[in-house]
């Protein structure tokens, strides 16, 4: 079953688009979106008893569906019936876990626009319960992928409102995330990121479980 607009265009997650793709890139990954490498990720992690993360469904109100054949469905008209929050949530070793991922073409900063001001509320109130809440940057030209704790966002969010800069520069990501290298089981193992943010955090240490 498709989800469309009511032009009947399928939708499709938009990304900034702000560089060309060089030659060089590696074609490892070439098709996939960063959601389907967590999507893939979180199946891994489920099977194997180590987290239980999942994205969150679009609220959608439906409004017309046509049915080409008998045994299918196509939506053709529908709305987003409230504000979607973040991209992903579930529980790992007891904790609440609550993140937004997002990706870009640029290929030197990450331009704080691609972030909605309900979806840095919703992490705040998460950061405020004890949750651990972060963010995951994927530079698509560059193949490189970051996890930025919220408090670290939040700071450059702040900046941004306070008349600052509307972007993060590549060398201040570097600085305050940690940086995953793709792999193949799970392809983005963003686990081994949390038992270190939760240190910074609270102080508590966390065992890391071997994937």
């Amino acid at each position: 079953m498709a989800i469309r607009y009511p032009n009947g265009k399928k939708y499709v997650p938009t990304t900034t688009n702000s560089a060309v793709k060089p030659a060089s890139i590696s074609f490892s990954n070439r098709g996939k979106t960063l959601e389907d490498e967590l999507n893939e990720s979180n199946e891994y992690y489920n099977s194997r008893g180590l987290a239980v993360i999942h994205k969150k469904p679009v609220p959608i109100q439906i409004v017309n569906v046509r049915y080409p054949a008998r045994s299918a469905a196509v939506i053709t008209e529908a709305y987003f019936k409230t504000a979607s929050t973040t991209d992903y949530n579930g529980v790992w070793q007891g904790k609440y876990v609550d993140f937004e991922a997002k990706e870009t073409k640029n290929k030197t900063s990450f331009p704080l626009q691609n972030i909605h001001d309900h979806q840095v509320e919703h992490m705040s109130q998460v950061h405020e319960q004890g949750g651990i809440a972060f963010m995951i940057i994927r530079f698509s030209m560059l193949d490189r992928y970051f996890i930025i704790p919220f408090e670290q966002f939040h700071e450059k969010w702040t900046r941004m409102l306070t008349g600052g800069r509307k972007s993060m520069t590549l060398a201040e990501i570097e600085d305050m995330s940690v940086e995953i290298q793709p792999g193949y089981h799970p392809r983005l193992d963003y686990l081994r990121a949390l038992p270190g943010i939760v240190q910074e955090t609270t102080g508590e240490r966390i065992e890391r479980q071997e994937s």
